[in-house]
């Protein structure tokens, strides 16, 4: 089993950037992902516990269940399904309040389920591709959550 770690400062609230990067379907701004959608709303948010999830990406397709939502602090996933074939024990999203913005962290923890290579492949195959997915979802909630408006002319 892999771990993969992603860290980022995004310059906005917490409560924005918490909101931005629980609902899914804005991955899409992502060129790596290709389809997110709610097949489940959760118990209290569309995006809360028991929600479920389904996600094609450029690497495969995942079904995701939550099971912790803790605006505006934290959220957890597990993968119930996913094609090609994957293990995975933990999906996990924390967001702190620092100076300048909130600090994301997205941890994943998860395997190609192939018996002697699947280490090694989930090193070199799908810990970059994940990471790299991870932090482009990253990169598209920074740039939609710090455009400044540019200033509309007044004509005079």
């Amino acid at each position: 089993m892999e771990t993969m770690t992603v860290e980022r400062v995004i310059a906005a609230p917490i409560a924005d950037v918490f909101a931005w990067l629980t609902t899914t379907t804005n991955y899409t701004r992502s060129p790596l992902v290709v389809r997110c959608r709610l097949a489940r709303h959760g118990e209290t948010a569309p995006y809360g516990v028991g929600a479920v999830r389904n996600h094609l990406w450029l690497i495969g397709w995942f079904r995701e269940r939550i099971t912790l939502y803790d605006p505006p602090y934290a959220t957890e996933y597990v993968v119930d399904r996913s094609l090609p074939p994957s293990r995975h024990e933990l999906g996990r999203m924390t967001f702190t309040a620092v100076d300048g913005g909130t600090q994301v962290r997205w941890i994943t923890r998860a395997e190609i389920p192939v018996p002697l290579v699947g280490a090694v492949l989930t090193r070199r195959l799908a810990r970059p591709i994940i990471t790299r997915t991870f932090r482009n979802i990253l990169d598209a909630a920074d740039a939609a959550l710090t455009q400044h408006p540019k200033a509309c002319p007044t004509g005079r």
